[in-house]
């Protein structure tokens, strides 16, 4: 059988870029070198040659985080070279970046989100007025980005133009979002028009996280996650519904992982990754383990689905 020619994407320009390399190591070490040839690259310096060797390229593997990587730029560029890749395209891609945009159609898919707040920068912000809709404590973030990175828990007025100026460090455009204390879960999605929800994780920050932050998410032994999540088969169905119709709702093909949180029995969507993390520890291949599909078989599945999506978009 002739092996694929893959071109594994990672490292980048964004704040998440040692995250996005690490990532690729990993992925690189799980793929079937009996299936594949894997020749690496590093946007940040390789895209030329990658535009290159496009015609030797049988399909790409995007192991990238946050702006440049995961917002649909670089899937543009595969579009156009012609490369099939995994995941979302370029609308689910950006779609899912913009935190925003992701909300506006979680509601009008009838997902239920924490009460939010739009502040642009430029805006004067008087902190009182948040007591309103929502009240405090606050979530305040940068519509744009992942990793938690540029987010704040903001507990009380005095500290929200400092929350707000952070925020703005990685945005123009910034969300005060009501702080919803319960219990984190995630879970993921595999397929392209047709869909597999897989199990629900439950994610428990370790003492001095007050949630699921960047250093919680990758230092090890931070976070403790439970898989499946220790909530009722109801629930489960409920969240597994949630992240198939997010799915769904924001155009997104391949695989995505949506994060929730619980409180008194009431599930809120949060937000969507489509480029979750790929260790072999990470979220997504830690369900798809729980659910019998073991890492080297996640990234083979990825690659067809790729290559499914690519052929039916050339009709």
């Amino acid at each position: 059988m002739k092996k694929l020619r893959i071109a594994l994407l990672s490292g980048g320009i964004s704040s998440e870029r040692e995250v996005s390399i690490k990532s690729g190591n990993q992925v690189y070490e799980a793929l079937d070198k009996e299936k594949y040839h894997i020749r690496r690259y590093d946007p940040k310096s390789d895209l030329k040659q990658l535009v290159t060797d496009a015609a030797e390229i049988d399909a790409a593997l995007i192991i990238l985080h946050g702006p440049y990587g995961e917002d649909g730029t670089i899937q543009g560029l595969l579009e156009l070279l012609d490369i099939p890749y995994q995941g979302a395209g370029v609308l689910g891609s950006a779609l899912a970046m913009n935190k925003l945009a992701a909300k506006q159609l979680y509601e009008k898919a009838g997902l239920p989100v924490p009460p939010y707040r739009v502040i642009r920068k430029g805006e004067d912000i008087n902190p009182e007025e948040f007591k309103n809709v929502p009240n405090y404590p606050l979530v305040v973030k940068p519509v744009s980005g992942g990793s938690s990175i540029g987010m704040s828990i903001v507990p009380s007025p005095d500290k929200m133009k400092e929350a707000v100026a952070n925020a703005f460090r990685y945005d123009h455009t910034v969300l005060a979002e009501a702080y919803i204390k319960g219990t984190e879960l995630t879970g993921g999605v595999i397929g392209n028009e047709e869909t597999h929800a897989l199990p629900i994780i439950e994610i428990i920050p370790g003492e001095g996280y007050d949630f699921f932050d960047y250093e919680a998410k990758y230092k090890p032994g931070a976070t403790k996650e439970i898989c499946p999540a220790r909530i009722s088969e109801t629930l489960t169905e409920t969240a597994q519904d949630y992240a198939v119709t997010a799915h769904h709702a924001l155009f997104c093909r391949g695989y995505s992982r949506t994060d929730f949180i619980l409180e008194n029995g009431n599930m809120y969507v949060l937000e969507t990754n489509t480029i979750p993390g790929m260790t072999q520890t990470s979220l997504l291949p830690q369900a798809a383990k729980a659910a019998g599909i073991g890492f080297s078989q996640l990234l083979d599945r990825l690659i067809n689905l790729s290559l499914e999506e690519h052929q039916k978009r050339r009709g």
